[in-house]
């Protein structure tokens, strides 16, 4: 829950934004209307405090023009696009650092309708197309504000030809496993090893928790379940002491979990960070325990020229065929998406 909401002039405008600011009003939120569309006051005496500040802020805006042009995201789907930017999570890995403008506030969109109109442009007509819709945010972490997971599962349920993508730590399902999804949505739980996810996502929702809203999502609808297409994420993948135990643990955690048939995907990620997201990391997280050493790293080059530290290709193989062994044993129906 956010200390406080700010809705922009022109997002209090908008039909969307009307609904989510009738669901903070339900929540008994403070709620201040801004004079301006931009938002200021956010910054502290440093970048610590201004992070502080801004995880407990939710500010209900417009999305730019420019997120109408949509871009490509392999390998996890053809194309993303954002109801949201920043996440209300504590990762002290987290993947945003350094890749969004300004303080780490949470900014909803308040308009939603005219985002999902602008999808049908992207669609191949009679070919199968994916939308990434969780690459700036944990949409579940904020739907008890937006409900906007919820609209975006109505409107791609509605297609022929275009597929939703989420992923989450959190695990507030209840009002989504009733919608009619028709298939079109898989939705994807983010787990790690316990060490990893104990000392390094605070403010999500244990694995345990996670993992059984899995369950109830990939459930047949006579079973209760949501009948939904799943995945698991793991990521971000560290070899930490004694890790083949753990992983194995989680591997069986996962295993318990669903021990039924269904659509299930795997998208395994290893830990990696550029110069960027480790200054920003080290300024929110100034005793984070995360290793970033660039002297164990290979440095992997993007085609932009962008950096980032990959752990060594010996590291990587072992890895690599660790988890490919243990999911084709215990997940032979299982699809392996991509290793990166």
């Amino acid at each position: 829950m956010p200390e406080q909401v700010l809705f922009t002039p022109a997002a209090i405008q908008e039909p969307w934004g009307q609904q989510i600011l009738a669901r903070i009003e339900s929540l008994h939120l403070p709620i201040e209307i801004l004079p301006h569309n931009r938002l200021t006051g956010l910054r502290g005496d440093n970048e610590r405090e201004t992070y502080q500040i801004s995880k407990r802020t939710l500010a209900v805006v417009t999305a730019p023009p420019s997120s109408f042009k949509l871009s490509p995201i392999p390998p996890s789907a053809d194309w993303q696009f954002h109801l949201a930017e920043g996440c209300p999570a504590h990762c002290q890995y987290c993947y945003l650092a350094g890749s969004l403008q300004g303080p780490p506030v949470i900014r909803a969109f308040a308009n939603l309708p005219q985002t999902l109109a602008n999808l049908g442009g992207y669609e191949r007509v009679g070919e199968a197309t994916s939308f990434e819709v969780s690459c700036y945010t944990d949409p579940l972490g904020i739907e008890h504000l937006t409900g906007s997971l919820a609209e975006c599962i109505r409107y791609f349920g509605t297609r022929e030809d275009g597929y939703l993508r989420w992923v989450s730590k959190f695990d507030a399902v209840e009002a989504l496993l009733d919608l009619p999804h028709n298939g079109h949505t898989r939705c994807r739980v983010s787990v790690n090893a316990a060490p990893v996810s104990m000392r390094f996502e605070g403010g999500t929702a244990p694995v345990a928790a996670r993992l059984q809203v899995l369950r109830k999502l990939a459930l047949p609808r006579t079973r209760g379940g949501g009948g939904y297409p799943v995945g698991v994420v793991i990521a971000p993948i560290m070899p930490i002491a004694d890790w083949e135990l753990h992983y194995t643990q989680l591997l069986d955690s996962i295993s318990t979990a669903l021990d039924f048939d269904g659509d299930l995907t795997f998208e395994l990620i290893t830990h990696r960070f550029t110069p960027g997201s480790k200054e920003t990391l080290l300024e929110w997280y100034p005793q984070t325990k995360l290793e970033m050493d660039e002297s164990t790293r290979k440095v992997k080059r993007n085609k932009f020229g962008g950096t980032k530290y990959v752990y060594e290709t010996d590291i990587m193989k072992q890895l690599r065929s660790f988890f490919e062994r243990e999911l084709s044993r215990r997940f032979p129906q299982a699809k392996l998406l991509y290793w990166t």
